[in-house]
């Protein structure tokens, strides 16, 4: 049997990965990093099809005081430009531009909802404080992307005197979590302006993040290329550095105490540090601590046995759609970035009531009922769709438009329907209906102009992405968090039960994303520079 030996190993290429392996790699580090797919990214990848280039998760980057100083540091030249978002309701469409956008938005909720309009304000007064509180939270470069020592203007003019500011901060942003619908449920009665508020966040998603929704989409930017160029950068830093790179890939065990994995192949490696990137249950599945005292032993158990229990976050429906229409025309509507909402009305009971009542029911589900409540799901969702050539014009074929249209999806309704053999049927009523459903409304142009399609499911994203339920933003708010999920405890984040191993990306910390991924990833690593 082959082994290898390393200083540090990675294990999962996504963006927290990459970070954790060229911050170890710049230093000299021997590192390999294993990814179980062709492309590193996870998430943050864009690919081609038909001459079109598509993002396969997010569309769109927030730096957060994270990304742009990490890619500083790392001296990754990253072109990008600003990612512009529109919300629309009906014939309603708002293109988002400053905090001024946020007074048309409510004269829209207004119009949209006569009778409305004390709840309306006192809604968006608390966007406009939850607006104030980002502006403090992400008011400076996070500090662990400076040189302290070498930077003494950024200490002394702009870290020192907004620390009191955080802190203070910090305690409002904590009275504030508590799941969104609720929180909501105290402000507005009005079921319809309710659902089209938050319906495309995550189930419980704690209300202090989902009202920052206003300013994220302010701070939206997109690299020209695509997302995807910000892992290929990363990923072509570690390898300049020395890095190696594993990929197609999986690990089936891991021997704490002997410092040793095995991958897929059977090959052995050993290291002095590793790293987790990947999903932690299966890190808590395939690891033995034999060898190991009773008291790492009996911590890894507990934390093994918290975590076997615990569910990953919604998973998402994306549909890819080429047209033969010049994105211009799409221009004229919205713009690149748009949540889009068909219907005033809102989903209602058909979100989660109705739905939990399938996917709960006992044996093989009953295909009409099933079609009959995604009529109603789609009719009243809301969209989130982007036109990566309304932001990098070489994104697709001239004269050409490639379209990504996705929703909120249940992973379990999506195995039930597999578990029952109609899963691919399910999902071409789904990609008919959404495309009737937005030509019909928004671009009337994908009545006829559509030359082809295809779309993810949950089941894809659980398989390409290996997260839990096709998870896309780590774990389920619907019950208590096992992860750590408070920012001033970021630095306990990284730590396992046992030495020398630790673990970053979206399912090391809650709420998680692309700049909490790519803290974790520096963290990780910072704890084994230090050591």
């Amino acid at each position: 049997m082959t082994e290898k030996k390393y200083r540090s190993i990675v294990v999962g290429g996504g963006i927290a990965g990459l970070t954790s392996a060229a911050y170890l790699a710049r230093e000299g580090h021997s590192v390999l990093l294993i990814e179980k797919n062709k492309e590193c990214g996870g998430l943050v990848n864009s690919f081609s099809h038909n001459g079109f280039h598509f993002d396969a998760g997010i569309r769109a980057l927030e730096n957060a005081g994270i990304i742009f100083p990490m890619l500083n540091e790392l001296g990754i030249k990253l072109n990008v430009v600003k990612s512009p978002v529109t919300v629309g309701v009906e014939n309603e469409i708002l293109n988002i531009n400053d905090i001024g956008s946020l007074t048309e938005y409510s004269n829209m909720l207004k119009r949209l909802y006569p009778g409305s309009e004390a709840e309306t304000d006192q809604m968006i007064k608390v966007i406009r404080r939850v607006m104030k509180l980002m502006d403090v939270l992400y008011g400076v470069d996070n500090p662990n992307f400076k040189e302290l020592n070498n930077d003494r203007r950024y200490l002394f003019k702009e870290l020192l005197p907004w620390l009191p500011k955080f802190l203070l901060t910090i305690g409002k942003i904590n009275r504030m979590n508590v799941p969104v619908e609720p929180f909501l449920d105290r402000i507005i009665k009005n079921r319809s302006l309710r659902d089209i508020i938050s319906q495309h966040f995550f189930r419980n998603t704690p209300a202090f993040f989902a009202l920052s929704y206003f300013s994220l989409y302010l701070d939206y930017f997109y690299p020209i290329g695509g997302v995807g160029r910000l892992a290929e950068e990363l990923g072509k830093k570690f390898i300049e550095w020395g890095g190696e790179l594993i990929r197609e890939t999986t690990i089936k065990k891991v021997e704490a105490y002997q410092k040793k994995i095995t991958d897929c192949n059977d090959v052995d490696y050993l290291y002095q540090n590793l790293i987790w990137a990947a999903d932690l249950k299966t890190f808590y599945r395939i690891t033995s601590t034999d060898g190991y005292s009773g008291n790492i032993r009996g911590k890894f158990e507990k934390t093994r046995n918290l975590l076997m229990k615990k569910r990953g976050g919604d998973s998402v429906f994306t549909l890819f759609v080429e047209v033969d229409e010049p994105s211009e025309s799409f221009g004229k509507i919205a713009h690149g970035h748009f949540f889009y909402s068909p219907s005033r009305k809102g989903l209602g009971e058909t979100r989660w009531g109705e739905l939990d009542g399938i996917t709960s029911e006992p044996g093989e589900p009953e295909k009409s009922r099933i079609l009959d409540w995604l009529d109603k799901f789609l009719t009243f969702n809301t969209f989130e769709i982007s036109i990566p050539a309304l932001k990098d014009p070489e994104m697709a074929p001239a004269g050409k438009t490639g379209i990504i249209i996705s929703i909120l999806a249940d992973y379990d309704l999506f195995k039930k329907i597999d578990d029952a053999g109609w899963h691919e049927e399910f999902v071409k009523e789904m990609e008919e209906r959404i495309i009737r459903i937005i030509g019909d409304s928004i671009y009337p142009v994908l009545r006829d102009k559509v030359t082809d399609r295809f779309s993810f499911s949950p089941l894809n994203y659980a398989k390409r992405v290996g997260t839990s339920e096709g998870a896309i933003t780590g774990w389920s708010f619907r019950e208590q968090v096992p992860v750590i999920n408070k920012i001033l405890a970021a630095n306990s984040a990284v730590e396992t039960p046992i030495p020398s191993i630790y673990q970053a990306g979206q399912w090391t910390y809650s709420p998680a994303g692309v700049p909490m991924s790519i803290l974790t990833g520096k963290l990780a690593a910072q704890r084994i520079l230090k050591a």
